[in-house]
Formats: structure tokens, sequence, C-alpha cells
């Protein structure tokens, strides 16, 4: 090598080198003699840049990038796709991984119906195991720390009298590991949640007819085993009416004051012009059309022309003038929808929020008014005099005619949702789902229709309540619409995670909206878990029951405090160019 040229940076340059010939290296000065005029070559590297990650030029570099070189650089050095660590100390499938929020500790939930609690030092270890089963659990299925990491929240598959299955949420301080109380959480996978410090929502579901039921959400202090008996330690949130078998799944609390200063923003338009940015949120719809849809009508309990002619055909049948050309399902769906239009409690009005001081949070969910599967995400605001248990065990004192609480925002998927994750400035939801087919026609809500095996991955900002960006799509899944399970996604800053059926977990850039990387399990990835302090630090968990630990190529050659080895035959004929 000539004598004073500069060493070759990063890994990142034997990439560039095979992506090009060896004429193309030499064409473009990429032997070392030049190397400090490529590396400032703007234009050479947004070419490659597009060119070997397929963006489309319609897209803009990132905007916290400040050249096309270190740009390249991120994409290839800073994804956590270097596998470090396989945890094996589950026995059984693992279901759910959960960090801290300082990043310290993570927990993982598996099919052994044990919650473990694991340590993230430079190598981690278990620190805790929690074994649910003498309190009656079949399995642990989800976990999540509250804001200040004092507890952990625990949400279980619960087997009652009679072998009936019902769900459970128990709390477990991080002080002592000592369980501190459990809620009974109906049904199983509304997962349950912290709506702060020390309150968590849980559900319970009440069965009206065949097909429609009520959703009841409650509020439930975490300290219920040792509160004073004169203090509240559960108050009711919202009772939520369901139609066509369809049941509330999947809670999840976004914060709405953070909505204002996110840390990235999604849409490019929007990026150029942050600063002009409407500080409100819009919780109406776009059009009248919308305003019309059959699953908005189901919400409102307004009285339009559809509510005065299902109130006529409901009197009519009463009092025998006709009789109903209608199966048993559809005639209790009618009278389920007439019932709601008239005993719901209407939205109450200018609650939208004005500034980022604003203490409003949303209560998001999966629901549906069609079939049983999941297809729609219901959000509903939550009130800051409503974020305690004090006052009423029933909640705010409403009239008779006031049995049901309306949603603020409906989202329809038209699909199967089998996921859902906020980005960490909870501006954006990420949805999994497998669509239904195009023009699909559900007639029996106990029969939904088929799903696909592509999963797409969609996103909504919860400023505007609009979809953003195309969808996402690389991972599969290959289970049928009646057993469908949950794959737990997650975002960190600049990335997106899921799960999936097919072996692998996956990694796109939010920004570019490109595939990654790809990580080998053995078995289906059921959830993946970004460090929230380090997001080149990424957990996979799988049914083959390990958890695998990944980190990016940087982080690698950090904490082997060496330079790495390197990974291609190019090199060698790079470093015989010194004589």
């Amino acid at each position: 090598m000539a004598a004073g040229c500069p060493r070759l940076p990063d890994p990142v340059l034997f990439e560039i080198f095979l992506y090009l010939d060896h004429a193309d290296v030499l064409a473009v000065g990429l032997v070392c003699q030049q190397w400090r005029a490529v590396a400032r070559d703007e234009f050479l590297w947004k070419e490659l840049f597009y060119r070997y990650y397929r963006v489309s030029r319609d897209v803009p570099r990132h905007p916290g990038a400040v050249s096309w070189y270190e740009e390249f650089q991120r994409l290839y050095d800073t994804i956590p796709c270097v596998e470090v660590q396989a945890l094996k100390e589950h026995n059984d499938q693992v279901l759910h991984l959960s960090f801290s929020h300082s990043g310290c500790l993570f927990a993982s939930c598996s099919k052994d119906c044990t919650v473990k609690i694991w340590s993230n030092e430079l190598d981690i270890s278990l620190q805790h195991s929690s074994n649910m089963r003498p309190y009656n659990w079949s399995y642990t299925q989800f976990s999540q720390f509250n804001s200040d990491d004092s507890l952990l929240l625990v949400s279980g598959v619960f087997v009652g009298p009679h072998n009936s299955s019902s769900g459970e949420i128990a709390v477990i301080s991080m002080e002592n590991f000592t369980l501190l109380s459990r809620v009974r959480n109906k049904p199983y996978d509304v997962f349950g949640c912290w709506l702060n410090e020390t309150n968590l929502i849980s559900g319970n579901l009440h069965r009206i007819g065949r097909i429609t039921s009520c959703s009841v959400l409650w509020l439930n202090n975490a300290f219920q085993g040792i509160e004073s008996e004169n203090v509240n330690v559960v108050k009711r949130l919202f009772k939520i009416q369901n139609l066509n078998a369809s049941t509330i799944r999947t809670v999840m609390v976004a914060d709405c004051s953070r909505y204002d200063s996110p840390d990235l923003l999604l849409d490019y338009e929007e990026q150029l012009a942050a600063s002009s940015t409407c500080p409100g949120l819009d919780l109406g719809s776009d059009s009248e059309e919308e305003e019309a849809r059959p699953a908005q009508e189901l919400r409102g309990g307004g009285a339009g022309p559809a509510g005065r002619g299902l109130q006529q055909l409901f009197d009519d049948i009463l009092e025998g003038r006709v009789r109903p050309a209608l199966t048993e399902t559809q005639l209790e769906t009618k009278v389920a929808e007439l019932f709601v239009r008239s005993r719901t409690k209407p939205p109450e009005p200018n609650l939208l929020p004005t500034d980022s001081s604003c203490k409003t949070k949303y209560l998001i969910f999966t629901t549906g008014c069609l079939t049983y599967s999941p297809h729609q995400i219901g959000i509903k605001r939550i009130l800051p005099h409503q974020m305690t248990t004090a006052g009423p065990v029933l909640g705010e004192e409403r009239r008779s005619d006031e049995f049901f609480d309306s949603l603020d925002h409906v989202i329809d998927i038209h699909g199967h949702i089998i996921g859902m994750g906020l980005s960490p400035d909870h501006r954006y939801l990420y949805v999994n789902s497998r669509a239904w087919p195009r023009d699909c026609v559900i007639s029996d809500p106990m029969q939904p229709p088929p799903i696909a095996e592509e999963i797409d991955l969609h996103v909504f900002d919860l400023k505007t309540m609009k979809e953003v960006k195309r969808a996402l799509r690389a991972h599969r899944a290959y289970t049928p619409n009646e057993e469908c399970f949950f794959i737990f996604l997650d975002v960190s800053r600049d990335f997106v995670a899921s799960g999936a059926e097919d072996r692998h977990g996956y990694i796109w850039d939010r920004h570019y909206n490109i595939c990654l990387a790809k990580l080998q399990h053995d078995n289906v990835v059921n959830s993946v878990a970004f460090s929230p302090v380090e997001q080149e630090l990424l957990l996979t968990a799988s049914d083959d029951t390990t958890i695998k630990v990944w980190r990016s190529p940087r982080a690698v050659r950090v904490r082997q405090a060496r330079r790495p080895r390197p990974r291609k035959l190019l090199f060698s004929w790079l470093m015989n160019q010194k004589s």
C-alpha cells in the first residue's frame, strides 16, 4: 500500500466493492490513494445508496443524516443483525419479550408458565424466574414494565372452574420479585397495560346474546392487596357493546402530549414543513363518505335515515305486521344495533388537545363489527380525571339511557389484525395484519373470510388518524383465520421489527420503508424487542424455546475492542496491492 494512504475506515467499503466489479472500482477511484476524495463525493454515495438499497428516487434522505456516505454507513453498520447470544433457559415456546424503560432489564413470557427477568449487561444473564402454575395459570403471554420500572405487569391464561379458560394479570415488584396483586382479565387476549405508574387496565366480557356482548374496561390499582379498605382499588373506565361475536382485545395506551415532538416524521412533505404543522389532534373523519360508513354508524349513537329505517323494521316485527326475512343471527345484530343507537353516551364536545402539555391519553385496542376476528382499531380518549381509581367504582355519573360508551375513532383494516406497536414517541401506530380478499362479503359473523399468507405492516399517524406510507411487506404467516395468533412487533427511533411464522424476524427502516435484515430461528418468531436506550440491540423470541440476542456490526466491533475480521475474499485482493 502506498505510503501515507489512509486506512480503509470501515467494513461498508467492502460491500461497495462487491456491488461493483473490479473495473468499476478502479474507474471510480475507490482504491486507497483516492479514498479521501471518494468519501467526500456526495453524488457518488447518493447514487450508490439508491441503487444498492433499491430505494425509490422519490424518497429524500433521512432528515437526521448529514451526508449520503454516513447514511449508507448507518444502514449497513447499525442494524442489529449479528447473533451474539442464545438464551435457552425456557423449556417451551417463548411468546413475548419486553424491556424496562432504562434498558437494564427485560422480561420473557413462555408456554412453560414462567416469567423470567433478565439482566442486560455485557453478557445477558437470568436474574429471576417466577412460576405461575401455583396460581392455576396455563402459561404467561405478555409483560410490561411500568414507567419507573418498579413494577412488572404479567398477563397469562388462567384455568378456572370446570377447566374454563380466562385471563389474569399479575403485578410483580421489581424490588424483591414478590407478587403484589392479581386481577381477572377476560378475554385473555386483552393482555392488559399500564395507564400510569400505579394503575393498570384490564378487561371483562359479558354475554348479552349469542353473538352480542359487552366489554368493560377496568382501571385497577396495582397495590390491591395492601391498600386500605377505605380506598378504591378498582374503577370502571368504559363499557362498550360488541356486535357479531367481536370483542375488545389487545389494549394499549398512547400519550398524546408527545405528538408534537416526534422522533421521526414519516410524511416526507411534513418533514419539509415541520414548523408549520398544526398542533391540534384531528379525530374527525375526512369526508362525508367516511362518516357514512357502517362501522362509524355503529359507534356514533346517531339517528340518521338508516336508524329510522331500522326502528321502523323493529316496530313492524314486534307488532307482527311483517315476517322478517332474516336469520336469527341477523335479527340479533339488528336489534343490538338499534339498542346501541339509543343507549350510547355520545362523545363529549370540545375535548381535542390544543397544545403539547395536554395530559389526555388514548386507549387503543382491536375490535370489529362484522365478525369475531379483529379487523378494526378502536380509539377512546382517557381524560386526566379518569386516570385514578378515586371516585365511584362504576365510573362517572350517567343517565339511565347512557348504557354504553361510544368510541372516538375507528380504523378499519379490512383484514385480520395480528399485532400492534407504538413508536417511542407514541405518534405512530404500527399494525400487523393479514388481508381479506378485496371484495369479500361477510354473511355469517362466525365464518370470517380467508386471510392472506403475506403480512402487511400498516402505519397510522395518531395525530391525523390517517394511514401514512405504503404497507411494509416481507414476513409471512400460515395459520388459518380461526386459529390465527398474535405476532408481536416493536418500534425504535429508526427501525421497526416484527416476528413471523416463516422462522424469521424482520427489520425495516422506518424512513425508507425497506427491509434491512432477516433473523433466523428454527421455528415461529413470536416477539421482538428493541432496547429502548440502544436500538442496535434487538431480542427475538421463538417457538424453538430460545431467545436470541442480536447486535449491530458496529456494536460487535466496539464490544470486541478489535478490528473486524474481513468477511470477503475481495479484502485479500486489496491487501495484495500493498506492493
